[in-house]
Order: C-alpha cells, then structure tokens, then sequence
C-alpha cells in the first residue's frame, strides 16, 4: 500500500493524472455522452486542476481522439474480441461475435463507443469521425480475413454482410437498451453463414 502521502498526492495531481483523466473519460463519455461531459466534470472525476488537465489534453477534442485511440492499444472493445479467440475455429469466431451480452443485463447499454462519438459530433469532429472510419474499416478487414480463413467462397461479401448485422445490432441494443437485439442478430448471422461457408466447417 501506499503511504497518506503518495494517497494525497494522487487524489490531487501528482503522477499518474493524464491516466486519471483518460480513465475518467472512459466513464464518463460512455455512460453520459461527449457533449454532456463538460470538462469540469472530468476534472472532478479525474482528481486533477485545470492546469494539469490542459497540459495533458489542450482541448477537449485532443481528450475525446486519445480516448478512442486507446480501444486501438490497451482496451480493445469487448464486442470484438470474439475474432482475436484462438479456442474457436474461424467459423466460430464468426459466430461468436453475436453471443449474447455478458454482464448486468440492467444497465445502460450505450453501444459502440466510435459510433457514439460520431454521431454526437454531427460533422464538427473531422478528426474523431476520420478515426471511426478508420477502425470500423479495419473491423470490417478483419472480417473479410476470418471469412477468407474459414473458407468462404467470396469472403468479401460476407464480411460486409456480416458487419451490417453487428454494427446495426449494437446500434438497435443501444437506441432501444435492449441487448436481447443480439439474439436475432445471431439467427441472422447463422444463416448468413451456414449459406456462405462449406458445410463441413
């Protein structure tokens, strides 16, 4: 454990504050949006001044590209992770992508946090809309490269498909909060895959 001076030191600044403030944006920008997270509040959360808030992340916009910059190094997103699991076949790892949400079934569901982000900047965030492009793009690859692996005959295509029944399900789970979406999401993609893929997998 720490000492009470290392304790007070990190409840007000000192080491570790840029960490603070990106773990405070995590919460905060999920769960209530960008726009309504003024950075007063992420200060507060973050335990940290304006000063050491600024000399971090001189704007709010630099905080909200490095927050969605981090799903891309130390926290991948968690409805994704499904294609990276070395214990399923391609196939799987497919199909997997749309197993039911784990978790508290009661709380808030806010989706994709990419597609939060562009939404919410309505074209005033070309920069946050660039990386959203960009990762929903390489989703989308990755999918294309899992159908190759799993042996469809035109991966291409499945890939896409594939991808406008996970990016609309999180979507439709996150406007209504209702996870149970990816039920029939998953039906979908089975057929999309049992039709698309050699019969024996």
């Amino acid at each position: 454990m720490g000492t009470p001076e290392s304790a007070v030191q990190a409840a007000h600044g000192g080491r570790g504050a840029r960490a603070r403030i990106l773990r405070a944006a995590a919460e905060l920008f999920y769960t209530r949006g960008i726009h309504a997270t003024g950075v007063a509040a992420l200060m507060k959360a973050a335990h940290v001044s304006p000063r050491t808030f600024y000399v971090h992340f001189p704007t709010k916009n630099a905080l909200v590209e490095e927050y969605l910059r981090r799903f891309e190094t130390d926290t991948p997103l968690a409805a994704e992770t499904a294609l990276e699991r070395g214990d399923l076949s391609p196939a799987q790892r497919l199909l997997a992508l749309f197993d039911p949400m784990e978790g508290d079934s009661s709380a808030l569901y806010r989706g994709c946090p990419f597609h939060n982000a562009v939404v919410e900047g309505a074209g005033e965030f070309p920069e946050v809309a660039q990386l959203a492009q960009l990762h929903k793009q390489a989703f989308r690859d990755r999918l294309v490269t899992t159908a190759t692996e799993a042996g469809a005959a035109n991966p291409e295509t499945l890939g896409r498909q594939l991808a406008v029944i996970f990016e609309g399900a999180h979507a439709l789970a996150a406007s209504c909060n209702d996870t149970q979406v990816f039920t029939d999401a998953r039906q979908a993609a089975k057929v999309l895959l049992d039709a698309a893929l050699p019969t024996a997998r």
